[in-house]
């Protein structure tokens, strides 16, 4: 028989890992709403070219990382490798430019992407992706990224700071590559790497952004973008530092910050926790995109948004000791001997369950003594013992599996019992 195993890059998510998941999708979910953001789901594919078009083409995720498939209509189509694209679709297709803006929205779901599988990082992984579309301000900007600071405070980490930086936008960016960044990487070309090479001739701001070794001494040196900014550009950054400053938000600027989609436009940021691995880990990013609605055959609007990984984000709370909320679990074990005393178990413990009593029963025929010890197994607080006795005599045994203490309970009064038990 063959032995299957999960996909490369892919990861099961078990049991004893939920409370870690369970408890960051809840705190996400609930900054989401204190923040004013509705829930969105956008298909799992898409159209082949909303994310050639707004991711860009040049960049490695449209060139190397997406699962694109033909489907039998012979049209082009895949699997999503963010959220901002999908969810920008959906805002033109439905017309959500008529509501008040800005629009406010958020997904959490799996995104795809053809990468070399490492620590945090899936080829299947999920994001928790917030979107603030159809407004310039920095203000929205700021608040994006405070929603982000929040969801991992709340969460525990420590050292949160922002690396920030300004890209420019199609009034000064051009301007930046043409006469600045592409005459001084052309000069270094030859100690560039062959990856680099090619981006610098299909998106050199890219380079920026470049891990290869060689490179980074050229890129060091380098000059930055915001020397170059336009006084809209300078402005926009100008204010959304003071907010960070009128909140005491640690912060940095960090000049070689470009991100890797083509979208972002004026503000990028990574948010940055100290712990893990004993360095500062990124565990959020995002920036302003006011060009994509466009770009995807909408009017011009502003745009801004983050995503986080979900298996990133419950690897560094595992790695810094950061334990979860308990994950609700059964309160009850009914161990039953006979058939009748089964019967009589399935009723009460459908009246518990009423109740909001979490409650499990033995299967099968095990022993009584069988049961027990599955009963101690459990996760349970009590087990609930019927017998020839109990059903006699109209009572339920309750038996506290960590003392080992035994009362015997009337069966009418069971929902009050283990009520006034759990309010102790």
């Amino acid at each position: 028989m063959a032995k299957f195993q999960a996909p490369r890059g892919t990861l099961d998510i078990l049991p004893e890992q939920q409370p870690y998941w369970q408890w960051i999708l809840s705190e996400a979910r609930a900054i989401a709403g204190q923040y004013g953001f509705r829930p969105i789901e956008v298909p799992v594919f898409e159209e082949t070219d909303v994310f050639a078009r707004g991711v860009g083409t040049g960049t490695d995720i449209v060139e190397k990382e997406m699962y694109t498939f033909e489907d039998r209509g012979g049209r082009s189509l895949t699997l999503r490798p963010e959220f901002t694209a999908g969810i920008v679709r959906a805002y033109i297709e439905h017309g959500m430019h008529v509501l008040p803006q800005p629009v406010r929205l958020y997904s959490i779901g799996p995104v795809f992407r053809y990468e070399a599988p490492q620590a945090g990082r899936y080829r299947q992984h999920t994001q928790f992706s917030c979107e603030c579309i159809g407004e310039a301000d920095p203000l929205a900007d700021f608040e994006i990224m405070s929603m982000a600071w929040d969801l991992f405070d709340r969460l525990g980490f420590t050292g949160l700071r922002f690396e920030i930086n300004n890209i420019g936008c199609p009034a000064c960016r051009p301007r930046y590559l043409r006469e600045v960044l592409i005459p001084y990487l052309e000069a270094h070309r030859e100690r560039l790497p062959k990856i680099d090479q090619e981006r610098l001739q299909k998106n050199p701001l890219r380079v920026l952004d470049s891990k290869e070794p060689e490179t980074q001494p050229i890129i060091a040196a380098a000059p930055v973008i915001t020397d170059f900014l336009c006084d809209e550009c300078r402005a926009h950054f100008d204010d959304l530092r003071h907010y960070l400053d009128l909140m005491g938000r640690e912060y940095v600027v960090n000049p070689r910050l470009v991100r890797g989609l083509d979208y972002y436009t004026k503000t990028v940021f990574e948010v940055k926790a100290e712990g893990a691995l004993g360095a500062q880990n990124t565990i959020c990013a995002g920036g302003r995109y006011d060009g994509l609605v466009e770009l995807l055959g909408g009017a011009p609007t502003p745009g801004v948004g983050f995503a986080a990984g979900i298996e990133r984000v419950m690897l560094l709370l595992q790695e810094q000791g950061i334990q979860p909320p308990p994950l609700e679990e059964p309160v009850v074990f009914f161990v039953h001997r006979g058939q009748a005393a089964k019967d009589r178990a399935v009723q009460l413990a459908h009246t518990l369950r009423t109740a909001g009593i979490g409650t499990e029963i033995a299967f099968g025929n095990r022993s009584f003594k069988s049961q027990l010890r599955q009963a101690g197994r459990s996760s349970a607080r009590f087990a609930a013992i019927l017998a020839e006795g109990e059903l006699e005599r109209n009572e339920v045994t309750i038996k506290d599996l960590a003392s080992g203490e035994q009362t015997t309970v009337p069966q009418e009064g069971l929902v009050a019992f283990l009520q006034a038990c759990l309010s102790e």
